[in-house]
C-alpha cells in the first residue's frame, strides 16, 4: 500500500478513492480502510483493557511496542478476528498546521494517541470524536479499539476544519522529526571512566508525556571490554568519583555519601545526610574530599541590604568549605575556613595538598571580578597564595607547577596573540598556561592555537586531554606536554556533550556527542586509535527518520574574514522550488555549535518546510584571538554587517530561497542582535527575539551578570565615559526605524536579561503602532528548559513564522487567539 491518499472535506461522505484529493464539505471523509494497519494486542487477562478501572494506564502500556515503529500489520479492509480489540495504525502526514476531527465508528470503546500522546475524545451520535491539531510533519496516529462486534463496519473518518486541513495517510519512506521526539529521546548526560580504563559509569536520561518535566534516569556501571552492564542503580545516584586504584566508587544518593566495591558490587552508606555537597573526589584510596555549602538568609522578609553587586545572585551568601572524610574511621574533618565563595580545583597526587580558588568582590578593573588561587596543606591548614587573577577558569596540578585555563590577558597578557594592536582581547577565548607553584612564572602553551580551551583533563603522564571550541565544533585534543603540541583525538562527532579520560599510560577517552545531521552517539577510544561505537540513539528514538540534509556554506566578509555557516534543507527538498528561510545567529562571543538538537532545533525547522541558514558572525571564540576580540566594545557593530552581508549573499546564491520570505531569530545576545538588525534593515519579513537586550545601560545595571559580561563586551566603557556606545548601540533608542513584524519572547523570571528589556521594546513599538507581539513564559528563567514550556515555546515562534512567512496564521491563532 504505497499510493498517495490526501483526505480533507468530501462531498461524498464515506467514499474515497486512493490517490484522490477531495474537495470542501461539512461532512467527514472516510479514511481508506487499505490505509489503516491493524495489529492484535496482547491481553493475557480475562478482562479487556476497557473494562478496567485503569483503562488509560493499560492503554498507554499497550501502545508502547508500536511507538517509533513503521506502520505494519494487516489492512483493516482484510482484518477479521474473533477478538473485540485491536490496535489501528494510521500514518498522517501534513505539510502545514492542520486541524480536524478523527471519528471512530463501530467500536464501543477507543483511545487515540498521536506520537504517543493521548487525545481526549467525546461521543457524538454513538461515534467517538477526537479533535486533532497537527504540526507540519509525519504523525503516528494509534487508535486502540475495543468492543467491536463486526470488523467490517469499523471505519475511521477525517473531517478537516477548513479546506486546507488535509492529511496524507501514505506510509512515508522516512519520517520527519517532531518536537516531542527531540526533547524526549534518551541521551547520555554523563560518563565517568575508571582510572584503569576498564569501567565507565554511564548516565542516560529521557523524558515522556507521562512523566512531564521530570527526567527518567538510567545509571549503569559498564564494563568496556565485555560490553556488559555489571551494576545498575535503582535510583538517582549522582556525583560519581573513582578511587585512584579503580577499586571503589564514591557517589551521592539522597544527600548521603555512599561507596561501592567495584569487584563485589557491595554498597555502603558512609554518612547521614550531607546537604549541598559538591566537588566529590578522592584524596587517596582511603580518604574522600568535597565541599559543603552553608547558606545565610538573605533578608528578614521586610528589607534586604545589598552587600555587593553580586548579592543579587541567589547563591552569593553561600559559604563553602573543604572537608575530608576517612573511610577507615568515618571521621569528617574541615580543611578550610575561608571567607566567600570557594571552588575545589584539584588535589595533589601525594595527598598532602589541595588547590582552591576563591572569588573576591573587586570592581577595580575589568571584568570587575577577582579570583585568588590558593594551595592549602591539609594537615596543618596552612594557606599559600599562588596569585590573584582578573581572568580565570580552571587550575590543575601539573608534573611541575600547575596547568591553568584563563583568557589571553592572564599573567599580564602572557597569552595575547593579537595581530591588530588596536584590538582588546576577549577573555572568553580560553587559553592554556603552565604556572609555577609560587605564581611568578607564567608560560603560555596555546598562544598559536586558535581553538578556545574550555576544559582540561590531566592524564597519568602529565599530558592533557583538552576540550575546545574549534570554530563551530566542540573538539577533543591531546596536549603532549613534552612536545608542547596539540593533536586532535579521533572523534566521529561534531559536538562533545560529555567526556572522561582514564589514567593509563595510553589514556582512554569515553565521550558522547552529535553530528549536525545525526543524533547522539557514545564512543570510546584509546589516544591514537580509532573510536569504537558503544551506543547510537538513532537505534532507539530515530529509527523512522533519515539523516538531515545539510550543506556547508561560507562567505568572505568585507574585512576579508571567512564567515562560516551551514544550511539545513527541507524534507523532500526540491532544488527547483522556492522555500521560506530562517536565519539564526548568536553573536554573543560563542559560536552556534553543530548540535543535532537543543534549544534551537534546526533540523526540526527544516522538516517543517524551512531552509535554515546558521552563521558564525565576527566576535565568536574558536576562530583565533583577532576574530573574538572584535566582540569587545562593539555591541553588534561588526556582527550586524556580517549577518546582513551573509543573508544577502545567501539569497543571491541560492535560487531555492524566496527572498520575500526570510525570517531571522536569536536569543540573549542573539535577541539583542535581532532587535538591532530590525533598526538597520528591512531585509527580513519577520523577526523573533528571545530574552534580548533592548537597552545596554539597563542590562548592564540590572541583569545579574550584566556588569560582569559587560566587563568584556564593554571593557573599560561605561555610560559616563562612553555614552555614545550605550546610546548608539541600544535598539530601543531607534525603535521608530523598525518596520519588520517582531515577536518578543521572555521568561518572566529571567535573572540574566531581565524581562523589562522586552517590555521596553514592546512599549515603544506599541506606541509607534508597529506590528509587535510579546509572549511571556510564566515562571521561566533565561532559557526555557522544562519540557512542557519548551514544547510550547517551540510552537510559539514557529507559528509566528508560519503566519508571516507562509501566510498561514491558523497555528498562531490556535495558540493565542483566546489567550
Amino acid at each position: 500500500m504505497t499510493t498517495s491518499r490526501q483526505i480533507g472535506f468530501s462531498g461524498l461522505a464515506g467514499w474515497l478513492l486512493a490517490g484522490a484529493t477531495l474537495g470542501l464539505s461539512t461532512q467527514a471523509s472516510a479514511i481508506d480502510r487499505d490505509a489503516v494497519w491493524v495489529n492484535p494486542i496482547n491481553q493475557p487477562s480475562h478482562l479487556s483493557w476497557y473494562q478496567s478501572s485503569r483503562a488509560d494506564a493499560i492503554s498507554q502500556s499497550l501502545i508502547q511496542p508500536w511507538l517509533q515503529q513503521e506502520a505494519s500489520g494487516d489492512a483493516l479492509s482484510q482484518w477479521s478476528s474473533q477478538q473485540s480489540s485491536a490496535l489501528l495504525y494510521v500514518p498522517m502526514g501534513v505539510d502545514r498546521f492542520v486541524q480536524g476531527t478523527l471519528v471512530v465508528e463501530a467500536a464501543e470503546h477507543s483511545r487515540v494517541f498521536v506520537n504517543g500522546r493521548q487525545i481526549n475524545g467525546r461521543n457524538v451520535d454513538g461515534h467517538s470524536h477526537y479533535e486533532l491539531a497537527l504540526q507540519t510533519g509525519d504523525h503516528q496516529v494509534l487508535v486502540l479499539v475495543g468492543g467491536v462486534e463486526d470488523w467490517s463496519q469499523v471505519q475511521l473518518d477525517w473531517q478537516g476544519k477548513a479546506d486546507h486541513d488535509v492529511v496524507d495517510t501514505t506510509r512515508p519512506q522516512a519520517h520527519r522529526l517532531y518536537a516531542e521526539q527531540l526533547f524526549d529521546a534518551q541521551t547520555t548526560t554523563n560518563v565517568s571512566l575508571s582510572p584503569d580504563g576498564e569501567y565507565v559509569v554511564w548516565q542516560r536520561q529521557h523524558f515522556s508525556e507521562a512523566t512531564g518535566d521530570s527526567p527518567q534516569m538510567q545509571t549503569q556501571l559498564y564494563h568496556l571490554a565485555s560490553r556488559e552492564v555489571v551494576f545498575e542503580w535503582a535510583d538517582n545516584a549522582s556525583q560519581f568519583s573513582w578511587s585512584p586504584n579503580s577499586q571503589q566508587l564514591a557517589f551521592m544518593r539522597n544527600d548521603q555519601l555512599h561507596t561501592m566495591q567495584v569487584g563485589s558490587g557491595d554498597v555502603t552508606r558512609q554518612t547521614a545526610a550531607l546537604e549541598r555537597l559538591s566537588s566529590l573526589r578522592w584524596l587517596n584510596d582511603e580518604t574522600l574530599m568535597f565541599t559543603l555549602m552553608e547558606r545565610e538568609d538573605e533578608h528578614d522578609g521586610q528589607v534586604k541590604r545589598y552587600r555587593a553587586l553580586e548579592d543579587r545572585w541567589n547563591y552569593f551568601r553561600q559559604q563553602a568549605d573543604v572537608f575530608t572524610y576517612s573511610l577507615n574511621d568515618g571521621v569528617l574533618s574541615q580543611v578550610t575556613e575561608l571567607a566567600g565563595r570557594i571552588s575545589l580545583q584539584d588535589t595533589h597526587a601525594d595527598g598532602d595538598y589541595v588547590l582552591v580558588s576563591q572569588s573576591l568582590v573587586d570592581y577595580a578593573e575589568p571584568p570587575h571580578s577577582l579570583t585568588r588561587l590558593l594551595q592549602i596543606e591539609i594537615a596543618s591548614g596552612e594557606v599559600e597564595t599562588i596569585g590573584e587573577y582578573r581572568t580565570f577558569n580552571q587550575a590543575r596540578y601539573a608534573p611541575e607547577g600547575l596547568y591553568v585555563v584563563a583568557g589571553p590577558e592572564f599573567g599580564d597578557g602572557a597569552g595575547l596573540a593579537l595581530n591588530d594592536s588596536e584590538l582588546m582581547a576577549n577573555n572568553y577565548d580560553g587559553q592554556l598556561y603552565r604556572v609555577s607553584m609560587n605564581g611568578a612564572d607564567v608560560t603560555p602553551l596555546s598562544r598559536d592555537f586558535d581553538p578556545a580551551i574550555s576544559q582540561i583533563m590531566p592524564t597519568a603522564n602529565g599530558d592533557l586531554v583538552v576540550q575546545t571550541t574549534d570554530r563551530d565544533r566542540s573538539v577533543l585534543y591531546h596536549f603532549n606536554a613534552q612536545q608542547g603540541r596539540f593533536h586532535r583525538v579521533d572523534q566521529v562527532v561534531d559536538v562533545i556533550d560529555t567526556a572522561s579520560v582514564s589514567q593509563q599510560s595510553t589514556p582512554r577517552v569515553v565521550y558522547a556527542g552529535t553530528l549536525m545531521s545525526a543524533p547522539q552517539r557514545t564512543y570510546f577510544a584509546d589516544i591514537g586509535d580509532s573510536a569504537q561505537l558503544l551506543w547510537d540513539s538513532a537505534d532507539d528514538a530515530y529509527r523512522l527518520n533519515r539523516d538531515a540534509n545539510t550543506r556547508e556554506w561560507n562567505f568572505t566578509n568585507e574585512r576579508g574574514d571567512t564567515i562560516y555557516g551551514r544550511i539545513y534543507l527541507p524534507h523532500n527538498f526540491d532544488e527547483s522550488r522556492q522555500y521560506p528561510a530562517l536565519v539564526y545567529y548568536y553573536g554573543g562571543t560563542t559560536p552556534v555549535t553543530r548540535n543535532f538538537t537543543g534549544r534551537y532545533p534546526f533540523n526540526l525547522w527544516a522538516d517543517m518546510g524551512y531552509v535554515v541558514y546558521v552563521l558564525q558572525p565576527t566576535g565568536a571564540i574558536g576562530f583565533g584571538q583577532d576574530f573574538s576580540a572584535r566582540h569587545v566594545n562593539a555591541w553588534g557593530e561588526y556582527t550586524t554587517d556580517d549577518i546582513i552581508q551573509g543573508t544577502r549573499r545567501f539569497i543571491e546564491q541560492h535560487d531555492f530561497v524566496d527572498a520575500d520570505r526570510v525570517g531571522n531569530l536569536g536569543a540573549s545576545y542573539g535577541g539583542f542582535m535581532t532587535m538591532l538588525l530590525a533598526t538597520q534593515t528591512d531585509l527580513f519579513a519577520a523577526s523573533m527575539s528571545h530574552a534580548g537586550i533592548s537597552h545596554i545601560s539597563s542590562y548592564w545595571g540590572h541583569g545579574w551578570w550584566g556588569f560582569g559580561y559587560s566587563g568584556e563586551a564593554s571593557k573599560g566603557s561605561f555610560p559616563w565615559n562612553a555614552p555614545e556606545l550605550y546610546r548608539e548601540r541600544s535598539p530601543l533608542n531607534f525603535a521608530d526605524r523598525i518596520n519588520t513584524p517582531l515577536l518578543l519572547i521572555h521568561g518572566d523570571s529571567d535573572t540574566n536579561v531581565p524581562p523589562g528589556e522586552s517590555h521596553m521594546m514592546y512599549t515603544a513599538l506599541k506606541m509607534l503602532d508597529k506590528d509587535v507581539e510579546l509572549v511571556e513564559f510564566i515562571g521561566e528563567d533565561h532559557a526555557i528548559n522544562r519540557r512542557t514550556p519548551r514544547l510550547l515555546w517551540w510552537q510559539t515562534y514557529m507559528a509566528f513564522f508560519d503566519k508571516h512567512l507562509k501566510d498561514e496564521p491558523q497555528w498562531w491563532d490556535y495558540l493565542y487567539a483566546d489567550r
